[in-house]
């Protein structure tokens, strides 16, 4: 669609800057995820980038939308500069995703904070984005625990020092700003020895160079060219460090971009963790103490009760407790790094591996199961009582897993139809997709323990499927109000327990009702019971149901396992 240049940093310029920026991450998303491979080779930093500015295009279309209804109408006008600037903030800090697509929603919201700082300005002229990207550039560099020079900070830096020393409009910062991201570009390899080694420049700053890039056809008309090898300009030689460097770093350093005491091994975390935050300024202070202790990769984005947190971690349950006890996490996104997901220091050069060939994406309900099945290799999509995932969200995982083949376990019958969705845009950008219809997250345990990526596709998918149709699934809840069932007429507060999917069960305690469940389904036999407690379990429910299967049927295992805030008290598996 053809742009008109903008004069002034408007909200027209917000919505043209967003919608140009995209189309030009989608046309380099391929190019930039091949050269990824800091701080981790798994080739998606071009994918995120892209996923990140679709989430703030989407929001600053939403507001115009808004506007657009009210004042046909006659009860509205156009959004202002500063309805615009914070929609795009906010809809990239919710969907942000990846190291990098993180980082450049702290970009975003930097510049909105100086954008929308004069409510009633209808606009910001040269000067106005001089700051917008000062400010954008230091509270990025703020949001990451250990800063790296030769990465996307680098390049932001430079980029607003470019632009401090420009005169004149919105087009000539813009383009100042533009040349000096390029320039810094093409100079990473200089500061960061993983990317010299692997020929490449930072895949980050290569989004960074491609967002601005759009900057300066939103204020001018013209594309501005990237160079294809914006590394090998210099002659095929290491390219000279700057000799300015930024606050919180050298030329030349190669600790980790989240790195903590103690961490830094080539091997790296086995997990990325990456989730929303309901909290207070004083609970993420100590959040970021807590994750940085635990992992590397930490960059904390967003403010005002609201932020992004990404990380880094073997252990993915403990990150994501400690978001619990900051506040409330949600749309936590847990992603097992596989062989080929090589975690770099910046001193070593990745392997060269293969991506992943097979990947399992699965809907889990709570915390406790999320880290459960990301140990098991799964990436993981959670899912709260009531904020069900959209079919991109699946989409998006699959994507994330990098795998050429992926199996889909939506591990809830409700959520069938928005799986096969997922499956079938999965099939349409080139992926081999499996979807085995798993209706409870117990079902997709037993379909998980039989997973085994060396086997053909066909047969894996059939092996995975015998295991989640042979288990029996239970869970046992408190009912919200009255209600007809299957067993009766229930009362709000009353205990239920449900056998696939059906009331079974009512009653006034939940080790009965638990019992008396888990007695009905083992009739008709079973050789493994499999028990995931929720945290408003009673404490001893678990300890009871497994003496009673213990003493009561001979040769049967039982197997317990946390499942967090799951919205359910108890999921139960007969196999």
């Amino acid at each position: 669609m053809a742009q008109v240049p903008q004069t002034f940093f408007d909200a027209l310029a917000v919505r043209a800057w967003c919608g140009l920026a995209l189309e030009a991450l989608g046309r380099a998303r391929e190019e930039i995820d091949a050269i990824n491979v800091y701080p981790v080779a798994d080739g998606d930093t071009g994918t995120n980038l892209y996923l990140t500015v679709e989430s703030a295009a989407a929001a600053v279309e939403a507001v115009f939308e808004g506007h657009e209804a009210g004042a046909a109408t006659g009860t509205g006008t156009g959004p202002t500069l500063a309805d615009a600037a914070r929609a795009m903030a906010h809809g990239a800090l919710i969907g942000a995703r990846g190291n990098s697509g993180t980082i450049l929603a702290q970009l975003l919201r930097g510049m909105a904070q100086v954008l929308a700082g004069d409510e009633a300005a209808p606009h910001a002229d040269g000067q106005g984005l001089r700051q917008a990207l000062r400010h954008a550039a230091d509270s990025a560099r703020q949001a990451v625990a250990h800063p790296v020079e030769g990465t996307v900070l680098t390049v932001a830096s430079a980029a607003a020092r470019a632009a401090g020393d420009a005169e004149g409009d919105c087009g000539s910062v813009a383009r100042a700003a533009y040349e000096g991201a390029r320039v810094a570009l093409a100079e990473t390899p200089g500061r960061l020895p993983v990317l010299r080694r692997a020929g490449v420049v930072d895949a980050g700053g290569r989004g960074l160079v491609t967002v601005l890039a759009a900057l300066v056809q939103t204020f001018t008309g013209e594309t501005p060219r990237i160079p294809a090898d914006p590394a090998g300009q210099q002659g095929g030689r290491a390219p000279r460090p700057l000799t300015e460097p930024d606050p919180g770093g050298t030329p030349g350093e190669c600790a980790d971009a989240g790195a903590g005491p103690g961490h830094g091994a080539p091997a790296g975390p086995a997990f990325e963790v990456i989730y929303l935050l309901e909290a207070d300024d004083e609970a993420v202070a100590r959040l970021r103490r807590r994750l940085d202790a635990l992992g590397d990769s930490l960059v904390v984005v967003g403010g005002d009760g609201l932020w992004n947190v990404h990380v880094h971690v073997d252990d993915a349950g403990a990150a994501v407790e400690a978001g619990v006890e900051a506040g409330r996490p949600y749309r936590i996104r847990i992603t097992h790094f596989g062989a080929a997901d090589v975690h770099t220091t910046g001193a070593e050069r990745p392997a060269l591996l293969e991506r992943p060939r097979r990947a399992v994406v699965a809907v889990v309900p709570g915390e406790g199961l999320a880290g459960l099945y990301a140990e098991a290799g799964a990436t993981t999509v959670l899912a709260r009582p009531g904020e069900p995932p959209a079919s991109g969200e699946l989409v998006q995982a699959a994507r994330r897993s990098g795998a050429r083949e992926v199996v889909l376990l939506p591990n809830d019958a409700d959520l069938r139809h928005t799986a096969a969705a997922a499956a079938d845009q999965a099939r349409a950008e080139g992926l081999r997709v499996a979807l085995i219809p798993t209706r409870s997250a117990v079902q997709g345990i037993a379909a998980l323990a039989v997973h085994e990526p060396e086997r053909r596709f066909d047969e894996d998918v059939v092996s995975m499927t015998s295991a989640a149709g042979a288990t029996r699934y239970a869970e046992v809840t408190v009912a919200e109000r009255q209600s007809w069932t299957m067993a009766g007429i229930c009362q709000a507060g009353d205990v239920l327990g449900l056998i696939d999917g059906d009331v079974a069960v009512i009653g006034q305690e939940v080790a009965a009702t638990a019992s008396a469940v888990l007695d009905r389904m083992l009739a008709a036999g079973g050789e493994m019971v499999t028990l995931v407690v929720g945290d408003d379990a009673p404490e001893t429910v678990a300890a009871h149901l497994e003496a009673r299967v213990r003493e009561g049927y001979l040769a049967v295992d039982t197997v317990v396992y946390s499942g967090g805030r799951q919205g359910a008290l108890l999921l139960i598996g007969v196999e």
